[in-house]
Formats: C-alpha cells, structure tokens, sequence
C-alpha cells in the first residue's frame, strides 16, 4: 500500500469473539477418519517404493558394493548408490554448500565411498512395492575397510576443541560481561556442580516420509513430512540447481516433529533423485531404526556451572561451561548458557563450549533446544544454592528476580513470572511443604516438592497471508505454514473469523503448500504469532479497501466518511463516533455486485515489530520500540514425586504449569501444548536415553520398544493456567509461542522434587532407578 495502513477494531476477547475460547479441533473429523492425508498416504499413478540400505560400520570406507542380485529381483526398478546415483548440481559437503542449501548436516550420503556414522545410507533401492524393495536390500552386499570409531566427546581419541562459534554460527562459543572469575572467588557462597544429560532422540509418531514425483524434467512436487514447507523448497531446489518456483512442497498434515522436520534431512533429496532415475513417483518412509541415525538427535552433554552468591543469597557470578559430541564436519551445539545468562539477576556472567568430533550424524535443535538442558543446570543449582542457606527455593528465585535482562540490560517487552510463581505456589500448595529434604514419608515413599522456572525466547520471524472474503458470508484464508498437529488449522481460523467479523465454520483455512504465502517453519515457537499477525494484517488489508469502497458509494451509510473514523465490528462497517450508522459488509459487496474480495498481510514476531500497529487504532506516529525490549515467555513448574526408597522408582504425583505467553489464542489447545510438553520433559527426566555403543559408535535401543517415554500410567493429572498477559511490543496480535516453553525447566522441576525427597542430589539424566538407589546408599 502507497499509505499507512489504518487499524481496524475488530472482534476479540470481550466483543464475542472466538479468539481464546476452547474450540474444538477443525481438522479433528479429517484425522479420526482417516480422511487426512500425511507424506506417505499419497496415491499417485505409477508410484513406487524406496527402501534404505544402511550401513553396519561407522567408520571406514566402501571397498565394494554388490547389487547384481538386487537388481535382479522382480519388480526391482533401480539399486542406487554412490557409484550411479544422479548427480547433483550442489551438496552440503563444504562450507560454502551446507550455507547455500541450508542443509542440518555437512554431509549428503551416497556421494563418495566415505563412512562416517553407523546408519550412513549407503544404497537406496526403488521397486514397484515396499516387500519387494525391502527384501531387495536385504541382497545388497558391501565390503568395507572399517576404522576404529570414535563414539562420544568422551573417547581420549575424540578431537576436542573451543569452536569460535556453535549452533552453525549462531551463537558465539565464549561470552563474557562483568568480572565473572574474579566475583567468584570474592564471593561468600561458592558452588560447583557438573550436569550429565544422555542423548536423546525426537521420535515423532509419523516418522519421516518422502513421497516425490517429477511432473516434466525440470519440475517436481514432493510431499514431504517437514516443520517448513518453504525452507524445503529452498533447499531442494538449490540442490537441483532449480528455480525455487519449480520444486513445490507439500505437507497438509504432520505427526509430529519436535524438532527433527526443522531442516532437510538425506533422506529428503535421495528421493527426489531416485523418482528422477526410474521416472516414476517414488516414496521414502524411514524405519522407527532409521530414525535414530536419519533426523538428528538431542546431543550427549555435560555442563559445569559455578556459581557465587552472598549469604543472603544473592548472585554475584555465573560461569557456565559446556561439552558435546558433534559429527566430523559440524560445529553444532545447543545454545544453554543463553537462559543462565538471563534468567536471574547477577552483575558477572561467563560462558564457554567445547565440542569432540566423533563418529556420529549431525545433532539437531528438539524441543527447547538450549534453554531445555540450560534451564536443568541453573534450576538446580538455585535449588543447592537455597538448601545450603536455609533459604525457601521459591524465595531464592524472588530475590535474583530480573526486572531487566541481565545479558543486555533491555526492558522485557512483558514479564508476568512473578504472578505465575504466585498461583502456582497457590495452586500447588507450596506453603505446606517441610522445607527439610529427606523427611517426608507415605509408607515406603519418599514425598518430595520440587518446582523451577520456565522461560523462552521470541525468535524473530515474518510471513504472509492471503485472505478471500466472499458477499456470501464464507472467506478464505491461506498461508504456507504447517502444523505440527498442535493445533495451527483451529487457531488460525478463530483468528481469521474474529478478524473478519464471521462465524469460524464459515472459514476455509489452507496451508501446509509453497503455493501459497510464504511462511516461516513451525519451529522456535514462531509459528503461532507469525501466521496469526499474518493474517490479521490480512484481513485489515481487506476492511481498507471495503472503506474505500463504503465511503465513495452514495448509497451507503458510511458515503463521504474519513477513512480513519471507520471502525469494523462483527462484519460491519461503522462510524467510530455513532456506531449504529454503518452496513454489513456483504450488503456493500453486493451492492457494488463484487462477488469477493482480497486482501495480503505481512505479519512480523519479535523485533522490528512496530509497538504503535500493536493493537487496533494504535497511534501511527509512535516510533518502532519492539527493539528496544527484551521478549520472552515465562512460567513456573510445580512437581511432587513419591519415590520406592526400595527399588529406587520415581513417579510424578502432582504437577502445576503457570504460564504468562501473552494472548492465547486457544485455551484447549494451548492447555495441550502445555501438559504434551511437560510430559515430553518428564520422559528426559525420569527414562529417555539412547545409548551409543563407546566401541562400535552405532545405538543399541534403537527403536520405540527399548527407547523409554512416558504412557499414561508414568502421568498424573495436571494442572495448567495462563496469566492474562497483555504484551504491545512482539507482533499484531500480542501472541507468544508456547511449544517450547512448556518443556523448559520440566526436568529440574522433578529433580528439584528428587531431592526434595531422598536429600540426595543426582545430576545426571534420566534419574533412572539405579540412581537412585546409589545416591540412597551413599
């Protein structure tokens, strides 16, 4: 638009809208009956079925690989590998690659005889069905000059170094501000302790699929199991050497990723090359095995955090120091120090990475990656520091409470933590806790009280929105985002039915297609406050050019009217001074004989946001503040554990969540995304673990039956509330994402209960029985 654009009041909380009340599921029907259609459900004409041959070493080199029985077999179509498989016009394997094609991991398989990691791909087979294709791999034979391997961080073998930078380069690998060595050794109170967390593994129901057909030579469709269609798109394409426009990517339904469909993934390309060789569809669905050397992972850590404090309690160092596997060509580690740095009030901070290079796939970002195992060391490390000055563990909190962010000194664009620590102590009954650990018994359990903080980060994010309103009263509304099966279809139509002024079954919303507008990933917690600004702006796009068309229409109420005096409500237009003079909007569409109308919108989350287009008739000269303010959610967890002082158990009795994440959109399906990701941090806690084998570098419990999460029986009932928190700054809505905050501090919450209850401190994850049990008989 050539002018700025105007700020329509338009329905919410309080004016009977449907923003934030419970709605059910819009795309519930669709899934229970089996009418929704995920990667692997397409049934295209002439479609094809790829297996994965995987290899069995995890270092060496192929000296040979035999194929002739495979491809001999009936109904066999193509034996890929390194040695015939289509070549590309640009991989990951270098620096400048990995950059261009946005690519997890620095290595694309099946381009060189090279073994790098137990898992490696190391041949791809096509047939005309699945039991073909996969009794066609079991005969594919190779030879390898195996090397001996490097397993972890931990072998004296594995290169260990300080990287300038982690996260590919977003994060710098050492900060410091203030005097962090020398305030701890002033310091009156001095604690160190060293945190363990096991690899762990993001496991999602619907496992990675790929399903790829080439429409013409240089065009291609490929239904993709992803967290981003659009950053698919790019990535695909740029390894083709295609135009953007000519690789379209598809996900209308996803089973879950946390993390693992952030990024494409070998898999991914491998089979759009394969339908590119036997020119027909063809369709990828890694195996619950292959997903744990396929995706990514959670990587294997240690952190040692050392803190000083007054007697009173108060902070006055942190210095935080991390150790973690990465494969042979990344740098890749989770940004922890990033919550220590600014969750609590402490003048001197220092943070350091280390990485070992060992004989491993890429790790990857899963659910709250950094603040999830950053939030356990510092939690706990309040916990000890409270115990050890007779102090309460939620008044500790209190007392280093940041009225600022303490890593940049900006204001927080808005912080209700103090009232989640509030009704969650309410709710809880935190008052009624023996402060004293080790002392609180039901029979043969041991009752332990644990809680911690929850915070995390508004990354920066914009995207687009297309919306359609018809005279007949129906619009819709299109976006490219995805939905991780958290709810993205019910929340966006409430918000587009509120924005337009119309009842939600009347809304058509499309997504999950690079047709469509672009969108960022549903990842980071970004997606919810993206698409939603996106298409509120959308829908402000459309009540403009509607007023433009009121007030020059001499039969309308609004003929003659000043622009900015008009004001929509519930689908009317009116004047803002006499709101009983104005029209629907489909009497003034059929008047003017216009069937529909359309408007775009560009929503932005985080900073850059301008806080004056916050809220509706907000004042257009008030400059763009949103970078001068910190943004984040926060909340509170609330744990009782009872745990078998016999056999070492520990089981989750009661839990409480309180969040402040600003406007929630859906209060059921936000409650939801809360108590799905406290679960998924109960599993890190208590039972998820992957093992890797220190010899051989390849997993041992790779797959659902010996890889532990939570069922039912492990959960009890929870309970979870928002803070009604009004934030002006992060986006056009006032929305917080919620994913990942909802696992943050989740496991120092039920090891804070732990020692709450035994009076021993286990710091390495998962607390599994055995222990327990050496921590009791210590």
């Amino acid at each position: 638009m050539d002018t700025e654009p105007t700020f329509f009041e338009t329905n919410g909380p309080g004016t009977g809208g449907v923003v934030g009340l419970p709605l059910d599921r819009v795309d519930g029907f669709a899934k229970v009956t089996g009418q929704a259609k995920y990667s692997a459900e397409y049934r295209l004409p002439g479609l094809t079925y790829g297996v994965l041959k995987t290899s069995a070493i995890a270092k060496g080199k192929i000296l040979s690989i035999d194929t002739a029985a495979a491809a001999k077999e009936p109904g066999v179509l193509a034996v890929l590998t390194h040695l015939n498989m289509p070549k590309l016009a640009k991989t990951p394997n270098d620096a400048e690659g990995k950059k261009a094609i946005g690519a997890p991991m620095g290595f694309l398989p099946l381009t060189s005889d090279q073994i790098h990691y137990a898992g490696q791909p190391v041949a791809l087979i096509v047939a005309d069905t699945f039991e073909r294709a996969t009794h066609a791999a079991s005969l594919v034979r190779v030879q390898y000059a195996e090397e001996k391997p490097i397993g972890s961080f931990l072998d004296p073998k594995a290169q260990v170094f300080d990287p300038e930078k982690v996260q590919d380069g977003k994060t710098p690998g050492h900060t410091r501000r203030g005097n962090p060595q020398d305030a701890l050794a002033a310091s009156a109170v001095q604690l160190t302790a060293t945190y363990v967390h096991a690899i762990n593994h993001h496991n999602p129901m619907e496992p990675g699929a790929t399903t790829a057909v080439w429409e013409a030579p240089d065009r291609v469709t490929v239904y993709e199991s992803t967290q981003g269609v659009t950053r698919t798109q790019k990535s695909v394409a740029t390894m083709l050497g295609l135009p953007q426009e000519q690789v379209r990517v598809i996900t209308k339904y996803l089973g879950g990723g946390f993390g693992c469909k952030g990024a494409s993934w070998p898999h991914t390309i491998l089979t759009v090359q394969a339908a590119k060789a036997v020119g027909r569809p063809v369709k990828l669905s890694l195996t619950r095995p292959q997903m744990f050397t396929s995706m990514g992972h959670r990587e294997d850590q240690t952190q040692t955090l050392k803190l000083g404090a007054t007697k009173e309690g108060k902070l006055t160092a942190l210095i935080h120091e991390k150790t973690s596997t990465t494969s042979p060509w990344d740098n890749y580690a989770e940004p922890n120090s990033k919550i220590i740095n600014l969750l609590y009030e402490c003048p001197n901070f220092e943070s350091s990475y280390q990485l070992g290079r060992a004989n491993v796939m890429t790790s990857t970002f899963m659910r709250a990656p950094g603040e999830a195992p950053g939030s356990f060391a510092i939690e706990c490390s309040m916990d000890d520091l409270a115990y050890q000055l007779g102090i309460d563990p939620l008044q500790i909190r209190l007392l280093n409470y940041a009225e600022k962010d303490p890593s940049n000194g900006k204001p927080w664009s808005s912080k209700s933590l103090k009232q989640c620590y509030a009704r969650g102590a309410e709710l809880f009954g935190w008052s009624k806790r023996n402060p004293k650990a080790g002392v609180t018994r039901e029979g043969r359990y041991l009752v332990g009280m644990g809680m911690a903080t929850a915070s995390y980060p508004v990354h920066n994010s914009q995207g687009t929105a297309r919306v359609r309103l018809y005279a007949d009263g129906h619009a819709v509304v299109q976006t490219g985002a995805t939905d991780l099966g958290t709810g993205t279809y019910t929340v966006m139509t409430q918000v587009a039915a509120d924005a337009l002024g119309i009842a939600p079954d009347k809304v058509r919303f499309e997504l999950g297609d690079t047709k469509l507008p672009t969108a960022p990933n549903s990842g980071g917690s970004v997606a919810a406050g993206t698409v939603s600004s996106s298409i509120y702006m959308a829908a402000q796009d459309v009540w403009q050019k509607l007023t433009k068309l009121a007030i020059q229409d001499k039969k309308s109420p609004l003929f003659k009217a000043k622009a900015t005096d008009v004001v929509v409500e519930k689908g009317r237009l009116v004047l803002k001074a006499n709101k009983a003079k104005g029209e629907d909007f489909a009497a003034l569409m059929k008047r003017a004989e216009i069937t529909d109308m359309e408007g775009s919108g560009a929503g932005k989350y985080g900073s850059g946001y301008e806080a004056a287009q916050a809220a509706a008739n907000a004042d257009p000269t008030k400059k763009d503040e949103a970078g001068e303010h910190s943004m984040h959610s926060f909340g509170a967890h609330f744990c009782e554990v009872k745990v078998d002082a016999e056999l070492g158990t520990v089981r989750v009795t009661r839990w409480v969540s309180i969040h402040g994440a600003g406007r929630i959109l859906n209060a059921k399906t936000a409650r939801s995304q809360i108590i799905g990701g406290s679960i998924f941090g109960i599993g890190s806690a208590l039972m998820e673990e992957t093992f890797r084998d220190p010899n051989l570098a390849r997993y041992t419990n790779a797959s659902l039956g010996e890889y532990h999460i939570p069922v039912n029986a492990d959960i009890p009932e929870m309970t979870v509330e928002f803070i009604d928190e009004h934030d002006p700054y992060i986006n056009a809505m006032g929305v917080k994402g919620i994913g990942e905050i909802s696992m943050v501090g989740v496991a120092a919450a039920v090891a804070n209960a732990v020692f709450h209850a035994t009076g021993k401190r286990i710091r390495s994850l998962p607390i599994t029985p055995d222990k327990v049990m050496n921590s009791l008989a210590v």
